[in-house]
């Protein structure tokens, strides 16, 4: 399922009878964490226990994420968006998706996660790279 830009969804918001009828018509706008994180493991064909291992999140733990009865914070987000090979846009949708700041070009730290993102690394990857800028690692 292809979602719409955000300038594509301001035009069709700004063209709607109602707020109502809107939210009506994008049900993906009010998607939880646990929504999306399952949407994409469908669309992707992953096992959700080999993205908990991959993100080297406790077992118990990354379930309740998937069951949508934790609310994990942005690192953690992170880790799984890593194991499971989002691209930036997933990613963002992912951290938006938990409540919590979308990925920003501006600072350092989100930058280094960015780019690496972008190029395929994995979760030990970004990690290096972390540590080599003296930022926080995500893990």
């Amino acid at each position: 399922m292809k979602e719409p830009l955000t300038e594509e969804l301001l035009d069709e918001l700004l063209e709607a009878p109602s707020p109502a009828a809107f939210m009506d018509a994008h049900p993906a706008a009010n998607r939880t964490l646990s929504e999306y994180l399952n949407e994409l493991l469908a669309q992707k064909g992953l096992e959700r226990a080999d993205i908990i291992h991959a993100a080297d999140l406790n077992e118990t733990y990354g379930y309740q994420i998937f069951m949508g009865q934790r609310k994990p914070s942005r690192n953690k987000v992170l880790q799984i968006v890593f194991a499971m090979g989002l691209d930036l846009r997933e990613a963002n949708r992912a951290l938006k998706a938990a409540g919590v700041n979308e990925l920003y070009c501006k600072n350092r730290r989100d930058a280094i996660i960015i780019f690496c993102l972008t190029h395929g690394c994995s979760l030990q990857q970004v990690n290096e790279e972390l540590y080599r800028f003296k930022e926080d690692t995500i893990c």
